[in-house]
């Protein structure tokens, strides 16, 4: 795992404060509980109380809810730079779980050492709060995506905003990005069947916008792609550093 000053939060949290070197220190103090996680067992579950929170250091996690029917509904997917429960430790109890896609590698932060580092440094406590809004705004494009797009825009609009929240962190550009998704969490977090993702996956490569094949994105052409989800990144707040 990457020291605080190269990790993938602080890549992060830089395109809103520069941080100091005393905010690197303390963000140091939060990377050392660290942990791995096996892919496929929840690290967090719907109404667990007492949980710390994490930072995603490598991997890919799913947050999502069971329905009382059985089914699921994916909420959103964490990449490495995210945090990960940043709500729930602040809630009497976890809202939804937190599945490993594949294995991870975070750091755990217990509530007393977030009290502690947010006391101490007050900006770095407002560049994780400016996180944890983005991270809100992008819940709210979900629910606009699945209630008001049509299933290519929604896959398009998706994919893209991957595409942007990986390049934040260095890992993923306007050209594609690795992907470990399968079909069935694509359906789980788009409100589509597998066999229409399957479909619209198929329409998007055969139209020359995008591929998704053997665990990777490739975008073909990308503003036709934007102009297909009318995607506007202003939601994710990426443009730089708002304090210095």
């Amino acid at each position: 795992m990457r020291s605080a000053e190269h990790s993938r939060l602080t890549r992060k949290l830089s395109a809103f404060v520069a941080l100091s070197g005393a905010e690197l220190a303390v963000l140091e103090q939060l990377h050392q509980r660290r942990r791995t996680f096996a892919a496929g067992r929840d690290m967090v579950h719907q109404g667990q109380s007492d949980q710390a929170a994490y930072i995603l250091s490598s991997g890919w996690v799913c947050s999502y809810k069971i329905q009382p029917d059985g089914t699921r509904q994916i909420i959103d997917f964490q990449v490495p730079g995210d945090f990960l429960g940043l709500r729930s430790v602040l809630l009497r109890t976890s809202d939804h779980s937190f599945e490993p896609i594949v294995p991870i590698e975070a750091a755990e932060v217990l509530k007393s050492d977030l009290l502690a580092a947010f006391a101490q440094t007050p900006r770095l406590a407002t560049a994780i709060l400016w996180a944890a809004s983005r991270d809100e705004a992008m819940v709210v494009e979900h629910l606009v995506g699945v209630g008001r797009r049509d299933a290519d825009a929604r896959m398009a609009h998706f994919l893209l905003e991957l595409g942007s929240r990986l390049a934040l962190v260095g890992i993923g550009s306007k050209e594609g990005y690795d992907c470990p998704l399968t079909q069935y969490h694509l359906a789980d977090a788009l409100g589509l069947s597998a066999i229409h993702v399957n479909r619209v996956l198929r329409q998007l490569r055969e139209s020359g916008m995008l591929t998704f094949r053997e665990g990777h994105v490739t975008f073909h052409n990308y503003d036709q792609l934007l102009e297909l989800a009318e995607f506007d990144p202003a939601y994710l707040d990426q443009s730089g550093p708002l304090l210095k």
